[in-house]
């Protein structure tokens, strides 16, 4: 018995130890199933709640999107085609709408070729099913072989260019790092304070053409400079061609004279030569003579009272010194989103290139405004000329050719005004643009001829000029605008994406170093900058070849605004009031025609012009450009290419628009 009751032991053992063993697995088996069982039922109701998710996001896209081509459809709507810019009729525009239609056109086709699965690897003519299909590879045979090339080759001349201008760029910021680094600036040394005779006899100008926003307040802070007052003459340069206001300035002028203050008003009745004009005209008074020194404000620049003295000393025991320029600060610099776009811009041209170039050249282009000059180098470098649109970078490429040195102070600063609005802002960039290569074309021999050092020669053609003023417009605008969506129907020939992505983007962060509280604003700058190359590289064009919108001078608008935004409203309420109590209380003649001119305005209701935001075709061209190359990209399945052309054609879409700078209801 007891041996069986060992088996007996062992096979229940046995049996128990085999139960445990196939018991596990059929257990676990069971869980698994129930789980197999439970996770679509899990899923399901996952992807059942992210539907009820994005359903409920749907109403708000939707009013979105009603809502933005509501308004495109108003603005659109609201466009007069009458009041078109004559530019718009030029080659650039037809050129970009024939590329356009083509281009539409070309994604139709690859589109149709796509979705009909045309096998690309038939190369035998014979083995093509059908004529079109032929065609279609026929093309593609004559793209590979000539179209690509010609493609490659100027996008390699167009990175070359890009690549040396961020390179310049680069020497640039490292050369601000090193001025930061050692804290170099100026020296200046003071004029005794007591002794007012020791103080340089300094003429101000501020000269002015239709500003009405702005008279009052420039005038104002010139006329509480802190100098001594027998020691310096205000000029106001009147060209307004409307009689109501220039009764208001020269009023303006006459309150400011009962005060004590040496100012004149002057209006020329012959106005020829715009701000040049203005200017030369002033300097051909005979009491010029007696003044060392020259100071130009812009009719929206605020000087601080202690800008001459933070200035004028400059000049004390350095004959050779022409020009000392201020920097500009802006009062409504986050006003909206093209004055802060504006604002980096500015910012890095004047802590950057401004201040590497007076340090280490002595030379960089005057900038109109907030400058002192010495008379003597305006007239011994032939004085104001009205030959071009920038009357401010003639005169300093002159004064350089004669060996005057300029130096540029970056922490005295003049407050200014940035255009608000799209079209001032466009406006401006043109004349900018097209006005220094019609000043290459005349300053050429001049520069070849001239005594200066073959290095200041190669500077002023090499960097000055053809650097940062012809081929900065004409790659950007080349190589991001046209070569890169062309690329995408000839992908041969496609762009690597470190040229559209990773450099633009340091050199955008270069951009906005010196102005780092900007640096929310750095995609949309880069697209911004990208946009803007078209008005920079049509105005280029048109300076280089002397085309009709070359000459073309529009004084910027301005808007008033003084250093609190708060005080706005309360000025706007109350021109009118200061206005005619300054009529009142002049009993010169002037001053009764003034107040029946205003007496005889009010009688005559006459028709008010109701201000409205442009439609801009060339940008619009160009957006809808951009977004059919995008749409191509997607059939290569190119990532960065297609996200670039994307919001660069969108970023295209709201400028042309006229959606970014200051909007009218």
């Amino acid at each position: 018995m007891a041996p069986n009751s060992v088996v007996v032991t062992l096979e229940k053992a046995e049996n128990i130890s085999l139960i445990e063993v196939n018991d596990q697995p059929s257990a676990r088996s069971k869980f698994q199933e129930k789980q197999k069982s439970a996770s679509p039922k899990q899923f399901t109701w996952l992807l059942l709640l992210k539907a009820n998710r994005i359903a409920a996001c749907i109403p708000w896209l939707a009013m979105s999107l009603l809502t933005i081509f509501g308004s495109i459809k108003k603005r659109i709507a609201s466009s007069n085609p009458n009041e078109d810019d004559p530019r718009y009729k030029g080659r650039l525009y037809v050129f970009i709408k024939v590329f356009l239609a083509v281009s539409v056109v070309a994604l139709l086709i690859e589109m149709f070729a796509y979705y009909n699965k045309w096998d690309l690897s038939l190369v035998n003519p014979w083995e093509v099913p059908n004529l079109v299909q032929w065609c279609y590879m026929a093309w593609l045979s004559f793209r590979v072989e000539y179209v690509a090339p010609l493609i490659v080759t100027l996008s390699k001349f167009c990175i070359v260019l890009f690549m040396i201008q961020s390179l310049d760029r680069l020497v640039q910021c490292l050369g601000c790092f090193w001025v930061k680094l050692r804290r170099l600036k100026p020296v200046m040394e003071p004029y005794d304070i007591e002794d007012g005779s020791s103080y340089p006899m300094v003429l101000i100008q501020i000269p002015m053409c239709n500003e009405k926003e702005v008279f009052e307040q420039s005038i104002g802070a010139v006329c509480q400079l802190d100098w001594p007052k027998d020691r310096f003459l205000v000029q106001v340069l009147d060209d307004s061609d409307d009689e109501l206001l220039q009764h208001l300035i020269r009023d303006e002028v006459m309150s400011w004279k009962e005060k004590g203050v040496n100012i004149v008003y002057r209006h020329r009745f012959i106005r020829t030569g715009y701000k040049a004009g203005n200017l030369k005209s002033a300097m051909t008074c005979e009491y010029v003579k007696d003044y060392e020194f020259v100071t130009i404000f812009d009719a929206d620049f605020q000087p601080n009272p202690d800008f001459l003295k933070l200035t004028v000393p400059h000049f004390k025991g350095k004959p050779d010194l022409g020009l000392v320029q201020a920097r500009w600060s802006f009062v409504n610099k986050d006003e909206n989103l093209l004055t802060r776009l504006q604002n980096i811009n500015l910012c890095f041209h004047f802590e950057v290139e401004q201040q590497v170039n007076g340090l280490f050249l002595n030379f960089f282009g005057f900038n109109g405004t907030a400058g002192v000059w010495r008379i003597k180098a305006l007239e011994e470098s032939g004085g104001w000329l009205e030959r071009t649109t920038v009357e401010d970078m003639d005169i300093a490429v002159r004064a350089h050719l004669n060996g005057w040195k300029f130096i540029f102070l970056n922490d005295v600063k003049v407050l200014c005004e940035l255009p608000e609005s799209y079209e001032a802002y466009k406006k401006q960039q043109h004349r900018w643009h097209s006005g220094p290569m019609q000043l290459f074309r005349l300053c050429l021999p001049a520069i070849l001829s001239s005594k200066i050092s073959t290095s200041k020669k190669a500077n002023l053609i090499f960097l000055f000029f053809l650097l940062r003023k012809l081929v900065l417009p004409f790659y950007s605008f080349t190589l991001f605008c046209i070569i890169l969506p062309l690329t995408m129907f000839v992908p041969e020939a496609e762009l690597p994406a470190w040229v559209i992505c990773y450099v633009p983007i340091v050199m955008s962060i270069l951009n906005i170093l010196p102005a780092p509280k900007s640096f929310p604003f750095l995609m949309p700058y880069l697209l911004f900058e990208n946009t803007m190359s078209v008005t920079k590289f049509n105005a280029m064009i048109s300076g280089l070849f002397q085309l009709g919108s070359a000459y073309e001078w529009v004084v910027t608008k301005k808007t008033g605004r003084a250093s609190e935004s708060d005080l706005v409203s309360l000025a706007e309420r109350e021109t009118k009031n200061l206005n005619e109590e300054k009529i009142q209380r002049r009993l010169s003649e002037s001053g009764l025609e003034m107040l029946g001119k205003l007496s005889e305005q009010k009688e005559q209701k006459a028709p008010v012009v109701k201000k409205k935001n442009k439609i801009y075709r060339k940008e619009l061209a160009l957006a809808f450009l951009l977004l059919t190359a995008a749409t191509r990209s997607l059939l290569s399945a190119q990532g960065i290419h297609f996200y670039y052309l994307l919001f660069q054609g969108l970023t295209f879409l709201v400028v042309g628009l006229d959606l970014i700078g200051e909007q009218v209801s």
